[in-house]
């Protein structure tokens, strides 16, 4: 059986939204990726964001997101690698602890644009695929984007972001449809972004 293809998509997931489950169900199904893993980023234990919820809740609300979708799994490999979490390290443990398994990046067409300056990043360049979903602001595509391991994909454009729902909810709006069901219930339940 051929080696399947996953897609890592690194994240705060603070909440977790319907625009991160578009762009995750667009890699699944329109690009050569089998399965998209949503690895959860813990907190940078220098950068002590109000705003960010422990990473065990956050943890929560995507494997609640996406708990009927066998396309999807909610990583937590950050949660025990040395931090800052660098990608190229987390890239290199998964492949020591799931050698049959193939891994590529997907991300945002801003980072693209700003991928040299990340660790080793001709490493990454080298030796995974990335597959790069546009933003609604325009960046300019860096010349490494021409390499045939990246892919520039079609993915709808979601103008919805974690922040704008956090700042919505602290403001008593009703966002409860930005988010899946049970998410949005959870959120409610536990009184997040609420302060």
């Amino acid at each position: 059986m051929p080696a399947k293809k996953i897609g890592l998509f690194f994240g705060s997931f603070n909440p977790i939204h319907i625009g991160h489950l578009v762009i995750a169900e667009y890699m699944a199904e329109f690009t050569g990726l089998d399965k998209v893993w949503f690895v959860i980023s813990p907190q940078n234990p220098l950068k002590q964001e109000k705003s960010l919820l422990p990473e065990k809740q956050r943890l929560q609300m995507v494997r609640l997101a996406i708990e009927f979708d066998n396309r999807f799994k909610a990583s937590t490999v950050e949660f025990d690698l040395p931090r800052p979490s660098y990608t190229i390290n987390t890239l290199t443990y998964l492949k020591e602890k799931y050698p049959k398994q193939e891994f590529a990046l997907i991300m945002g067409a801003d980072n693209l644009t700003t991928l040299h300056k990340w660790k080793n990043y001709e490493r990454l360049l080298e030796d995974y695929e990335i597959y790069v979903y546009p933003r609604k602001e325009s960046f300019t595509i860096p010349a490494y984007a021409n390499r045939p391991n990246i892919h520039i994909t079609g993915a709808p454009v979601m103008e919805i972001s974690s922040t704008f729902i956090r700042k919505a909810i602290k403001e008593k709006k009703d966002v409860r449809h930005m988010m899946p069901v049970p998410v949005a219930e959870y959120v409610k339940e536990m009184h997040f972004y609420e302060k």
